[in-house]
């Protein structure tokens, strides 16, 4: 039998990332039969008008391969919202590619649009999949990193990070895991740092619906962006409805080429009548959304009082379902130490941030709760959390 040791393995490009935060830190929680508030999926369901529609799509017999950029009833819907949400008028069928959750959206637009030795600048603490997507096309992430309490923006840092190697900013707002709302500002700011350098701005946007104070800034409506602009979105976050992997890009048919060069390639299409039922969830009445929006500004409000009572600086977000906090009044190690402590002996599972970062001493103080969670879970972890008191 031959050593394993000389098998060839993971790919040294991916390898050096191991297994995600998230995939351990649920073991973890399962181990020790803790409430995870880790990982980012509701335990609760979404809507029943997009689940039946997408019920009576398989029933109408819409189960073979749709398009590869989508079918066209989402294309037009999603054209439709993003002109009310920007005043662009797009054509969808060179605009929009419909994709396996905004995870394979970010994939794609990397992918399809850097090359080896790009930079791309990056935000941090990042979604962990950015730099391993950069990984697959060997371009290079440059990391600005931002720093509590605000987690502002540093124009003038990022400015001095753009090089003639720069090709695309890849931005997060709302932002997870700090929950910032980037403002007209600092948006503005990065607009005219793209139209100077002739650079792609990549928005994830996943969290556009998720706003508690201040307004969501669409990247693409401002003066000079549309040509320049990829914008990502997600159905699962806005509707509990994560399990159905359904994102897309919407992005000028230049940039969208690129996009569809890679996509077409990872997953060709994806699920049709699940897009069907996403035609549905889009066209959902505003009480939605304004329901939406106040239901989980009762939970985060609910948890982050918690957490400052139980001795947690807690960093309250203006959007997203996640909250930062600083853990380190209790004296129990770095993030990764006072996770595992926080599961083992609590009985409560949270994110350690440092996972988030390039140099993981920067995420070392935080913790990230996740708080799309049923008022029972969250209870009882806010039971459990007062036990740290």
């Amino acid at each position: 039998m031959s050593d394993p040791s000389t098998q060839p393995g993971t790919a040294a490009r991916l390898a050096r990332f191991g297994e995600t935060i998230f995939s351990e830190i649920s073991r973890l929680a399962a181990e020790h039969d803790a409430v995870n508030l880790g990982q980012g999926f509701p335990d609760f369901d979404g809507p029943d008008f997009a689940k039946q529609a997408a019920i009576e799509a398989i029933q109408d017999g819409n189960n073979q391969y749709a398009p590869m950029s989508g079918i066209p009833e989402l294309g037009a819907i999603i054209a439709s919202t993003f002109h009310q949400e920007t005043g662009l008028d797009i054509d969808p069928a060179s605009w929009v590619t419909v994709t396996s959750g905004c995870t394979e959206a970010i994939a794609a637009a990397l992918v399809g649009l850097t090359n080896p030795g790009d930079e791309v600048i990056l935000l941090e603490p990042y979604y962990d999949s950015y730099p391993a997507c950069l990984a697959m096309t060997d371009a290079v992430p440059r990391f600005l990193t931002l720093h509590a309490p605000d987690f502002a923006i540093d124009l003038e840092a990022m400015e001095a990070m753009i090089t003639t190697r720069t090709r695309v900013i890849l931005l997060n707002t709302p932002h997870n895991p700090c929950g910032r709302v980037y403002t007209r500002h600092e948006l503005e700011g990065i607009a005219a740092l793209a139209i100077e350098h002739d650079l792609i701005v990549i928005m994830d946007e996943v969290y556009d619906r998720l706003v508690f104070e201040g307004e969501h800034i669409y990247m693409a409506g401002l003066p000079g962006m549309a040509d320049r602009t990829i914008s990502l979105r997600s159905l699962g976050k806005t509707f509990s409805l994560t399990g159905w992997k359904i994102g897309w890009a919407i992005a000028p048919p230049h940039l969208s080429a690129g996009i569809r060069a890679a996509h077409q390639f990872f997953t060709y299409a994806v699920s049709t009548p699940l897009q069907y039922g996403t035609v549905a969830a889009l066209a959902a009445p505003e009480s939605y959304f304004q329901d939406f929006v106040a239901d989980y500004r009762r939970r985060r409000d609910h948890l982050c009082a918690a957490l400052d009572q139980a001795g947690f600086t807690t960093y309250r977000p203006a959007g997203t379902y996640f909250v930062l906090a600083d853990h380190t009044s209790f004296d129990l190690g770095d993030d990764v130490a006072f996770c595992r402590h926080l599961i083992k002996h609590i009985g409560v599972a949270a994110i350690p941030p440092s996972a988030f970062y390039s140099v993981p001493s920067e995420g070392r103080k935080l913790v990230r709760f996740a708080f799309c969670k049923s008022d029972a879970v969250l209870e009882s972890a806010i039971e459990r959390l007062a036990r740290l008191c």
